[in-house]
């Protein structure tokens, strides 16, 4: 009776999901199977490249060597397919695969962690899925570079306004606005490529810490893997994540990228913009209010910035004040990744989507690209250029015409040319010749600069860059 109430209790203290009391605490605190079985292929990789260098020194045999070959690729499989039942009692992926095969060959299963621990075990499982995820991140932003490309060669004429505190600023055209975001994903797509190059180094035999009596050959199971080389210092191989955190950085800068253009979706779609039109591939409607048509996967690319970011945060605080080398605390460093890197995967192809889907409306563009005495900063120009006007004296004649078309109600351009001499009498009719927002574009001949054919030119750049 006692023992039964002192379970109970036992049972009432800890709650009713531990049943067991500390004991299933403690296993539900540390296992980690639910999220890093998404390195059983990198786990198999990195044994079968493990055991072919034991077997090479000949720290094992070949016949043992071949035998965990056999059993790793029938757990492969057995993955893959679905048949393979994880255990939450044996921690991670690297126990259940191991368990596994020791029930498959028996003993000679017990050799493959010669020369080996868990922590370098999951350093080089991680540092492997971190590569190949950075891959695909760069295919992804090739793909999205690439769609830009294509807007800006159809749309280099396409005459839009140009925004600063998005107030109408200058013409410029929208296919030099798809080429800023070109440069913006191309320099996301350097920052992936700089970060494989870092982080191209092999982790695989530093074992715990301190690396081994063993007489293995790092250099060689670096290779079979497809890094550079291996690590140089055996206690920074199993306590490094910088590779993670680089990754989260660049995915949340990449992922600012993605946000901002998706709040400029979110506002060209709008009726009171109407620059673009996203399909129904892209869009949502409302339950109650039937007119409506929701550019609701731009507006989740925006949303999913902050998960990305949440993800970098947590990673950083995580790492920030564990010692030298490993720590359990570590184990919180995948789930996190995991979830951005899918995140990301996922703004990316729907970006991407949205970006060939979009159908451009030039004529509301060009429309707009007018409006706001946006042709100013030319009429100043011309000033300094045609009147000799000192720029700051320019600046003061063409806020007078600014003020004096606002109170007639006109365009710069709609103002007589008494008007403006009134105003200065050095300014002629030719002034009107760079009133217009398609002179005004194709003025702006500077490097890099709006002018189409400058826009043709960084296209041609992009295309043979890429």
């Amino acid at each position: 009776m006692t023992d039964k109430n002192n379970s109970d209790a036992s049972n009432q203290m800890w709650g009713g999901r531990f049943a067991s009391g500390p004991d299933a605490i403690m296993e539900e605190i540390n296992a980690s199977i639910d999220f890093d079985r998404t390195l059983f292929r990198q786990d198999v990789r990195g044994s079968l490249a493990h055991a072919n260098m034991l077997a090479n020194t000949g720290i094992i045999t070949s016949e043992d060597r071949d035998k965990i070959a056999q059993g790793l690729n029938t757990i492969l499989g057995e993955i893959e397919n679905g048949t393979f039942i994880f255990s939450r009692r044996l921690e991670d992926i690297h126990m259940n695969i191991e368990a596994r095969l020791s029930e498959l060959i028996g003993p000679a299963a017990g050799r493959l962690h010669t020369a080996r621990s868990r922590n370098d075990q999951v350093a080089v499982d991680f540092r492997l899925w971190a590569k190949e995820e950075l891959q695909r991140t760069e295919t992804a932003l090739t793909g999205l570079i690439g769609a830009f490309l294509d807007q800006a060669e159809v749309h280099a004429d396409t005459v839009m306004p140009g925004f600063t505190h998005l107030q109408t600023a200058q013409p410029v055209t929208f296919g030099h606005h798809c080429m800023a975001y070109v440069e913006m994903f191309g320099r996301d797509r350097s920052r992936v490529r700089d970060c494989i190059e870092r982080m191209d180094e092999s982790p695989l035999g530093a074992a715990a810490l301190a690396g081994t009596g063993f007489a293995i050959d790092r250099h060689q199971t670096a290779e079979s893997l497809d890094f550079r080389e291996p690590t140089r210092n055996s206690i920074d191989s199993v306590s490094d994540r910088d590779f993670a955190l680089e990754f989260l950085s660049l995915a949340a800068i990449c992922a600012t990228h993605l946000s901002r253009l998706a709040e400029e979706i979110v506002i060209w779609s709008t009726p009171q913009f109407n620059f673009v039109r996203l399909s129904d591939s892209f869009s949502t409607g409302s339950s109650i209010m039937p007119q409506k048509k929701n550019p609701d996967a731009a507006e989740l690319v925006r949303a999913k910035t902050g998960r990305i970011n949440g993800a970098l945060v947590a990673l950083l605080t995580v790492m920030k004040a564990l010692p030298l080398a490993y720590s359990k605390d570590m184990q919180e460093d995948k789930e996190q990744v995991f979830d951005a890197a899918a995140s990301l995967e996922l703004a990316l192809a729907a970006m991407t989507g949205m970006l060939r889907d979009l159908t451009v409306n030039g004529a509301a563009m060009r429309a707009a690209a007018g409006s706001g005495y946006s042709t100013a900063t030319d009429l100043a120009d011309w000033l300094v250029r045609e009147a000799g006007l000192p720029f700051r004296q320019a600046h003061h004649v063409t806020g007078r015409a600014v003020a004096l078309a606002e109170e007639k109600g006109l365009d710069l351009a709609a103002l007589d040319l008494a008007d403006l001499q009134a105003i200065d009498a050095k300014i002629t009719a030719a002034v009107f010749d760079v009133l217009t927002v398609d002179a005004s574009v194709r003025s702006r001949t500077s490097f890099g600069g709006t002018a189409p054919d400058q826009v043709r030119r960084q296209i041609a750049f992009w295309r043979s860059r890429l």
